[in-house]
Formats: structure tokens, C-alpha cells, sequence
């Protein structure tokens, strides 16, 4: 058996909610099913546009969800106060564009924010919470994260999870075991995720060293038809086959 944990976002439970602007979906309700069914970690993306994850849903979970509990941040000022006031478990800083629908690729670390995620990454790791960067599997991206002090490299996983036919799909594959190899190398934890789902998430988590891998969409989506405790159990099974 894979020895593989396994994350869940719950984002799109409370998109669903904002469309009514009622109570319902809960997501603090999900993510005790979630957890209850097996998963290591509950994922939310808190965005500037609070477009799903509303600042209750980060103070409900984390006082009544037990767990670990991971938030994904754009690398901006305003999110500091927010992390220290909530301490989550772990926190990966993440691209963010308003308007955008599902995950485009690795933060792209330049002049305009490189600074500024350095500064945040060393204040949470003071404050003992393991901070990451979201990467495209390509090594400047790795060396850049790994530059600013990151304790965890994230793993795009949007191109291999988009890639069509076997051929194209096994060469996203290579990109992603040979980023995970330099990951390794610079003796930094490995995560992978973006557009997972039951059908590719398994030779991602067979990758050597591979601490966690998350999927979300997906696996609300087969909800739907089968409740959440079984979705969140197939997956795990897939991940750790």
C-alpha cells in the first residue's frame, strides 16, 4: 500500500452555498465527513474576493473540525493578520486572478511579490506553521521557492491533469517525478495538486517521496451521486492502491 496522505478541498461546497447566500451547504459540516471518511487534511483557498470561503468558515473549522487544517493564500499583505490570527496547520501561497474559475498553474514568484512572500513565509514558519509555494514542475520555479525559504514545494498538477492521450500525459508525468526528484534533493517536503481526480491522482501519489496529494472539484462532484463519506473513501483508496 502507497503511504500517501490525502487533502480535500472544500471550496467549491461553499460556492455552492454563495449561490443562494444562505447557511447550506455548511462547510464546517463537510469537513467532519471529510475527516471522519479518512482524509489527513481539509484545504481551503481563502481569495481577497471571498468568491467562497467566507472569514467564518476559517474561525468554525479550525475551533470545531479536528484535523489538520491547510490554507491556500495569495502572497499579499492583508493575508498575514488573517494566518496569525487563524494558525492553521499549513499554508502554500498561491496565484490568485480575479475572475478565474479553477487553477491556471504555479505562482509565478517575480519583482512584484517576491519580497513580500519571503517576508511571509519567514514570519509563519516563526509562528511554527509550515509554509509552502504552489510550483509548476519546472526547476527555476522549484529554486525560486526553495530560494525564499519555503518549507514545502507544491506540485502543479494542472498541465498533466489537462494532458491528452497517453503520450502527452506520461511526459507531464516525467515533469512532475523529476521535479519531485529536485524537491528532494534540496531536502524539501513534496506535495502535489490542481485538477485532480479519480481517474489520474494515482500516479501522482505513487511518486517517491510524495507526502500529500489533494483534489477538490472532483471529488464534490461525486458526491452528487454517492455522499461525501464515499467519495473521500475512493479516493484514499485509489491514492494508496
Amino acid at each position: 500500500m502507497n503511504d500517501i496522505k490525502i487533502g480535500i478541498n472544500i471550496d467549491h461546497i461553499a460556492t455552492l452555498r454563495q449561490v443562494r447566500g444562505g447557511n447550506e451547504p455548511d462547510p464546517a459540516a463537510a469537513a467532519r465527513l471529510i475527516m471522519e471518511a479518512g482524509a489527513d487534511r481539509i484545504i481551503m483557498h481563502y481569495r481577497r474576493d471571498r468568491k467562497h470561503i467566507q472569514p467564518a468558515d476559517l474561525s468554525l473549522i479550525r475551533r470545531e473540525v479536528p484535523g489538520q487544517f491547510h490554507l491556500e493564500i495569495a502572497p499579499v499583505p492583508e493575508m498575514e493578520e488573517v494566518i496569525l490570527s487563524i494558525m492553521p496547520d499549513s499554508v502554500c501561497l498561491v496565484p490568485e486572478q480575479p475572475g478565474e474559475t479553477s487553477e491556471g498553474g504555479g505562482l509565478m514568484l517575480g519583482d512584484n511579490n517576491t519580497a513580500q512572500a519571503a517576508k511571509m513565509i519567514k514570519t509563519f514558519s516563526a509562528a511554527g506553521i509550515e509554509t509552502g509555494v504552489y510550483c509548476d514542475p519546472v526547476p527555476q520555479a522549484i529554486r525560486a521557492a526553495y530560494r525564499i525559504g519555503a518549507d514545502t514545494i507544491s506540485l502543479s498538477t494542472v498541465k498533466y491533469a489537462g494532458a491528452l492521450g497517453r503520450k502527452n500525459q506520461a511526459a507531464e508525468l516525467e515533469k512532475l517525478q523529476l521535479a519531485a526528484y529536485l524537491v528532494k534533493e534540496l531536502k524539501k517536503n513534496i506535495e502535489a495538486g490542481g485538477e485532480l481526480s479519480y481517474h489520474n491522482i494515482g500516479p501522482v501519489a505513487s511518486i517517491p517521496d510524495m507526502a500529500y496529494v489533494s483534489a477538490g472539484f472532483s471529488v464534490i462532484a461525486r458526491a452528487l451521486f454517492c455522499g461525501l463519506k464515499e467519495a473521500v473513501a475512493e479516493l484514499k483508496a485509489i491514492a494508496e492502491a
